[in-house]
């Protein structure tokens, strides 16, 4: 966990709400830019676009860009990237199971 540490990048880059969300809108195949935005609801167009140039860079998804009118761009993950779904999903199923657990657990701290 030392600052130098290039894994500590890649984990920052993971740990990010919008990369494990736009991870899992990917796992179920190759998407278009409009389809990922509506997939993950409540991203403004700009973090998507960050977001996804900064996955193509760590080698987490591809962007192909056909050659066609009107111009059609896809993004997909990469074997790289497909490495993840597994513990994405993971971590998507635990939010799922336990959102009424930390919902109990804020409401309490907030009466404090």
């Amino acid at each position: 966990m030392l600052a130098t540490c290039p894994s500590r990048t890649s984990l920052a880059r993971v740990a990010n709400k919008w990369t494990a969300m736009i991870m899992i809108a990917l796992s179920e195949g190759p998407a278009r830019f409009g389809t990922i935005r509506d997939r993950v609801g409540g991203i403004s167009a700009k973090v998507l676009a960050e977001t996804l140039r900064d996955l193509e860079r760590d080698g987490l998804l591809t962007r192909t860009a056909y050659d066609e009118m009107p111009p059609r761009v896809e993004y997909d993950l990469t074997p790289l990237g497909l490495t993840l779904r597994e513990p994405l999903t993971a971590l998507g199923r635990w939010a799922e199971q336990h959102i009424e657990e930390v919902l109990v657990a804020r409401e309490a701290y907030d009466l404090r």
